[in-house]
Parts: C-alpha cells; sequence; structure tokens
C-alpha cells in the first residue's frame, strides 16, 4: 500500500487521547449524509444545465441513436457506480479517486489522479463562471456592460454557494436545484412543444430524422457522444460524498436512483426537445424558445448553474483541506481559525477557476478534450480496472462469477479506451474547425456579444 495511506490511517497514532476524542467529536458532523442526500448531491454534480445540449446531441445523431446511446451510457455509468461503491466498502479509509488510485499504481497513480481529479473541478468551475455570464446578459439583455463584470458576479456566486462544508449541509442546496432543473427542462419542453404546434404545418412538419444524416463527420458525431458521456459524470466523486456516509453500503440505492433518473430525464430532454424544434435546434435549448421564455427560462436556471457549479468548489476544497491538514483540527472547520482557512482555499478555488474560463477562448471544445481524457478514466476504465487489481478474489477462472465479470470489466475497459482516443481526437479536431471558422472569441473580452 501507497505510504500516504499509511500516514493517513495512522494520522491521529502520536495526539493524546483527550486530542483523539475532540477530533473524533469534529468528524462526526462529517458523517450525517444518508443515502438520499447522497443522491441528491449526486444529482447537483451530474444533472445541470448542460442537460440543455443533449436536444443538439440527438440532432447530430439521430433520434434512435441518441437515445439508445444515452440510455447505454447510463447504465454503464450505474454498473462503474455500483464498482467503486464496492472499493469504497473493502477499503472504507480511501476519501477520493486518488487515493484508490494510489492502492494499484503507487504515487504514479496517486499524483496521477491528483492532477487528473483537480483540474477537472478547476474546468468545470471555470465553465460555470462563463455559464452564468451568458446566463445574466441573456436575463438581462445588458450587452453595453462589460461581460467580464458578469463574470465576477457569476464568481462570487459560485464562492458563496460552496461556503458548507459538508455535504449533508449542501444537500439542503440539492433540492432547490434539482427543482431548477427540472423547472427550466419543462419550460423549454412546453414552450417548443406550443411553437411546434402553432408553426405552418404543426408539430408534423418538424425536420427531425431517425438516423444521422449521411454527411454527419465522424469527429462532429464522436463529440456528441462524448457530450452524453460528460452528462454521467457523478463516478468522479462517489469516494468523496460515500466518505461521509453514516451508512455507506446504503450507496447502492443513490446509485440506481441516480442512474434512473438521469436516463428518464436525459431521454425525455433529448428526444422532446428534438422533436419538437428539429435539426436547427441550439444549444444549450433554452436559446431555441423565444426570446422572452428563453429569458424567463434561463432565470429559472440561475440555481441549478451556481449550485451545480459550486458543489465542485466544495468537493476540491474538502480535498485540499483534507491533505493540507490532515493531522490538524483545521480540516474540521470547527472554530475561526478553521473558517479562515476554508473560506481562503475556496477564494483562492475561485479565482483560479475565473481566471482559466476567461482566458481560454475556445473553452466549450476544451472541456470536450478534458471529458474525453479524464471522464472516459474516472467514469468508465478506471473502476473496471478497480475490478481487477482490487477486488477479484483468487484466478479469474476460479469461477463463473469471475469468469463474468472479466469479459464484463474487460469489455468495459475496451469501451473506456475507445471514448479515450476517439473523444480526444473528435474534441481537438472541434478546436482546429472553430479556428478555421473564426468561431473562436478572444479572451478576457468586455463584448457581450461574444457570449450570445
Amino acid at each position: 500500500m501507497d505510504a500516504d495511506l499509511e500516514k493517513r490511517k495512522g494520522a491521529h497514532d502520536g495526539a493524546s487521547s483527550q486530542d483523539q476524542d475532540t477530533i473524533q467529536e469534529g468528524e462526526q458532523k462529517f458523517h450525517k449524509l444518508g443515502w438520499k442526500r447522497l443522491t441528491i448531491c449526486l444529482i447537483v454534480e451530474a444533472i445541470a444545465l448542460g442537460s440543455l445540449s443533449l436536444p443538439a446531441v440527438f440532432a447530430t445523431l439521430g433520434m434512435v441513436p441518441g437515445i439508445l446511446i444515452t440510455v447505454f451510457i447510463g447504465l454503464l455509468a450505474m454498473y462503474t457506480s455500483y464498482i467503486i461503491g464496492l472499493v469504497k466498502l473493502k477499503y472504507p479509509h480511501i476519501r477520493d479517486y486518488a487515493e484508490a488510485l494510489g492502492l494499484i499504481w503507487g504515487r504514479i497513480g496517486y499524483h496521477l489522479a491528483v492532477g487528473m481529479f483537480v483540474t477537472m473541478l478547476i474546468l468545470l468551475i471555470g465553465s460555470h463562471v462563463l455559464t452564468g455570464t451568458i446566463a445574466f446578459i441573456k436575463i438581462t439583455n445588458e450587452t453595453e456592460l462589460c461581460a467580464i463584470v458578469w463574470g465576477v458576479v457569476a464568481a462570487v456566486l459560485l464562492f458563496l454557494l460552496a461556503l458548507p462544508p459538508t455535504f449533508a449541509d449542501f444537500a439542503i442546496l440539492g433540492y432547490i436545484d434539482f427543482a431548477s432543473i427540472l423547472l427550466a427542462i419543462g419550460i423549454t419542453i412546453i414552450a417548443t412543444g406550443i411553437q411546434a404546434s402553432n408553426a405552418p404545418g404543426g408539430l408534423s412538419a418538424v425536420p427531425w430524422r431517425l438516423w444521422p444524416a449521411p454527411d454527419v463527420a465522424f469527429s462532429d458525431a464522436f463529440l456528441a457522444v462524448s457530450n452524453i458521456l460528460f452528462a454521467y459524470t457523478f463516478g468522479m466523486v462517489q469516494f468523496s460524498f460515500m466518505d461521509e456516509m453514516h451508512t455507506p453500503s446504503d450507496y447502492v440505492k443513490s446509485t440506481c436512483a441516480i442512474g434512473v433518473i438521469e436516463i428518464f430525464i436525459y431521454v425525455l430532454t433529448g428526444a422532446l426537445i428534438y422533436a419538437f424544434v428539429g435539426d436547427d435546434v441550439a444549444s444549450p435549448a433554452l436559446l431555441s424558445t423565444s426570446d422572452v421564455v428563453s429569458r424567463v427560462a434561463f432565470g429559472v436556471a440561475l440555481p441549478v448553474i451556481f449550485i451545480s457549479g459550486s458543489i465542485n468548489s466544495t468537493v476540491l476544497g474538502k480535498y485540499i483541506m483534507g491533505r493540507a491538514f490532515a493531522k490538524s483540527d483545521i480540516r474540521l472547520i470547527r472554530d475561526a481559525r478553521g473558517w479562515a482557512v476554508w473560506l481562503a482555499v475556496l477564494a483562492v478555488i475561485t479565482i483560479i477557476s475565473w481566471v482559466v474560463g476567461e482566458a481560454i477562448p475556445f473553452f466549450s471544445s476544451l472541456l470536450g478534450v478534458i471529458a474525453s481524457l479524464f471522464i472516459s478514466g474516472f467514469t468508465i476504465y478506471f473502476p473496471a480496472i478497480f475490478w481487477f487489481t482490487l477486488l477479484k478474489e483468487g484466478s479469474w477462472r476460479a469461477s463463473w462469477k469471475n469468469v463474468a465479470y472479466s469479459v464484463l470489466n474487460a469489455v468495459v475497459i475496451a469501451i473506456g479506451l475507445v471514448f479515450l482516443g476517439c473523444g480526444t481526437y473528435a474534441s481537438i479536431q472541434s478546436i482546429v474547425d472553430s479556428y478555421a471558422q473564426g468561431a473562436v472569441g478572444d479572451p478576457f473580452t468586455c463584448a457581450a456579444s461574444q457570449y450570445v
């Protein structure tokens, strides 16, 4: 086992009995998460405004492949989430993905996962800064005010909403987040349905396809598939969430619940809005409605934009606190000193995320690269590797169960590697095409027109 994990397991060995009691009392507030609130936390992490990009995905892939791939990746994510949970139950001292990879690949695996984990979360937070900027510009219809001002406002909101230091407390915000995305989706579906019904020819005149267009490029098609994968990211933070559960074995209930909820929402959103709007559907689909309805829908979606973004700050902040203050009660955030450090950590995370988000002019395409490079691992092939290295008992031929799981997980690894290679290629090609078409904006621009 990695030396860092040994230190973690024995972090309190040198402390006095009184100190240990104090630390244990302080840690109790971090073990109040039940499976229902865990489900809400996973929903906040995974289901955001990006779900309204799925109609455009369906427009690229066609209705039938769009539905089938969405369901398939959802079931795959449920299975790999189940495997992640088994690893956590077998090795309860694991707090995050980095420690899990550290068990199988030592310090190299640990630091590889740290880099992937931190980079992914920073980029996710940055994407929510930009999404918030777009939403504010759209809602206010304000194009004269410098767009950077809205970016700062978005960053401040993300900072404030990340303040709850436990996921059990954060889950309260999650209920608002879930209601927000359901309302935004509902408004969009109803509005586009009414528009299609009132248009010449009605619903029958909407130009949508069962299958992909004959001339669709491979890079465009696989980028659309990668966007579906990006919608199922809850496995990345599952170790962190389960570390605060009072009954970790209940995670299976959360895995089933989040999987079914996501598949239902994604299929319903993608299929209905695509059928109502057709091949010209915008991404996000909120932009496919009238100006007034779009502004209302963006307003309703503000909670999900900022709550779903801020939970990434909370996850990263807790990770940093746990590493930097592993042997100090500062990480428990129970007094003025702990809160001061917590606020400082969140501030630094927010500032870095804002800078990254504003500085990269092809941010959306970059997220596709990161999703292919990182989420393919966190969501698909890493959990399958966990089964072979951490869960399998005896030879793979020792029992029919081992044979079945070996074949299944080998297939899962192959699927993950396809996403890694093809998704990265498709995303990089998208960046190249964007530059060639002059569609890449300027970094740190005041021009609101660049965002809408």
